[in-house]
């Protein structure tokens, strides 16, 4: 799978290109901003880029209304495409949010349900009791996402909504060459519509990657050789900036070690979850980390440890943003263009070395040393093997195993170090130690 190997970058479209938060109506391309930023993303060394809601929808996108166009706020298919094949000409790839589990109220077969109540040919694409009422007085109740009425549920049991999507799905292929899906709140969805959507896909477009929203749980329960190829792993996100907020790098090391260690308890070796350290969802992290020289050190881990690492727009270069109480918009800004800096330079050149790194891409993973501040472990295959070394503290520390022998280059610096039973770690320091 051709994602295993890329670091991806997120984008909130809506946000993103400074449309307004509800729909007006009125049809402005501001979607070809992104064509002004694939020259920088590809630059970046961005494998793929994954673009939250961009269809037609009542408000913040994840309220559909028709699944076959481009919302009105961002521009018209066309634009679309044009976009499409700018990213493709600067090597990244274009995953979209597949918004399956629910629509908006303003859904084409949903406003057809209202008109004609029962005698509608798509009330059983919806879960509907016409013995009640919803808080809109439609006449008939509804089941809506987690109590979210705004947000009506598809009824993903019924053969006829599944093929609908399905030819929505070969709709973006054929119109917009697309390479993938992120699928929304995945952890909703009918298990055997992830089945059939996963045949599917790889039938019209082989490598077509199928990445779900996760937020807790058994991942391997939806990532698997028949439903998904990847989610994200929200227990990761959290002990990244933890460990670093606390002085607790065991936290971060206990969760890597529990999915990918080496012993056969480990739950998640051999998988490829995604990996971030923020996204659309929850506080940046330059707003979330106490120390903003853990920072750069955040990043070093995010792409040095198993997974997908996925990049937040603008995160790149240390953008601030907090979640607020019932409003994400703090956290989805819109840029005139990108700003890089020290920060974004450092970060493309992790990015490149993971992406040719076999160890760092699919290696195994084992804690060498461990301590409150310092966290040195190991990346392996059988052609490749990396140390990465993270010290967050203040001072130098000299990280001793008898496993640390030999020549090792750390990548990031071009430096050579003789190991010697030790690693020397400077303060506020990442190393990526590839060893001879």
């Amino acid at each position: 799978m051709w994602a295993y190997n890329e670091t991806f970058y997120q984008i909130y479209p809506i946000g993103f290109c400074g449309a307004p938060t509800e729909n007006d109506g009125v049809t402005v391309p501001r979607i070809r901003k992104i064509i002004e930023w694939s020259e920088y993303l590809g630059n970046l060394g961005i494998g793929s880029i994954i673009l939250n809601p961009i269809f037609e929808s009542d408000s913040h996108g994840y309220d559909t209304r028709d699944f076959k166009q481009i919302d009105c706020r961002l521009g018209t298919n066309e634009d679309f495409a044009e976009v499409c094949a700018s990213l493709h000409e600067n090597g990244v790839n274009i995953i979209l949010d597949g918004v399956f589990n629910h629509v908006g109220r303003g859904f084409w077969a949903f406003k057809d349900v209202q008109e004609k109540k029962w005698d509608s040919a798509y009330k059983d694409w919806f879960l509907i009791s016409f013995d009640g009422n919803s808080n809109y007085d439609d006449g008939f109740w509804y089941e809506g996402w987690e109590g979210h009425f705004e947000l009506v549920k598809l009824n993903l049991q019924n053969p006829a909504v599944v093929d609908y999507l399905l030819e929505c799905v070969k709709f973006w292929v054929d119109e917009f060459d697309i390479d993938g899906l992120r699928l929304d709140v995945a952890y909703s969805l009918d298990h055997n519509f992830m089945r059939r959507l996963h045949t599917y896909c790889e039938e019209i477009k082989p490598g077509f990657a199928l990445i779900g929203e996760v937020l807790f749980g058994d991942y391997n329960i939806i990532v698997n050789d028949q439903m998904l190829h990847s989610c994200t792993n929200y227990e990761c996100y959290k002990g990244i900036f933890s460990s670093f907020n606390s002085m607790n790098m065991f936290e971060i090391a206990h969760s890597l070690n529990r999915q990918y260690g080496s012993e056969n308890w480990c739950i998640y070796r051999g998988k490829h979850l995604m990996t971030f350290v923020d996204n659309h969802d929850v506080t940046r992290l330059a707003s979330i980390l106490t120390n903003k020289k853990h920072i750069p050190l955040a990043y070093g881990l995010l792409l040095g440890m198993p997974g997908i690492p996925c990049i937040y727009y603008g995160s790149e270069w240390g953008q601030e943003g907090e979640k607020a109480p019932d409003n994400d918009f703090a956290l989805r800004p819109c840029f005139e263009e990108p700003m890089p800096n020290e920060l974004t330079d450092f970060i493309k050149k992790l990015i490149a070395v993971r992406k040719d790194s076999d160890a760092l891409c699919n290696g195994s993973y084992r804690n060498v040393v461990l301590t409150n501040h310092q966290l040195l472990f190991e990346r392996c295959t059988d052609s490749d093997r990396m140390l990465v070394a993270i010290n967050a503290g203040d001072s130098e520390f000299s990280a001793g195993d008898g496993s640390l022998q030999g020549t090792a280059v750390d990548l990031l610096t071009g430096e050579e170090v003789e190991m010697n039973g030790q690693v020397v770690m400077a303060p506020y320091s990442v190393m990526y130690l590839q060893c001879e």
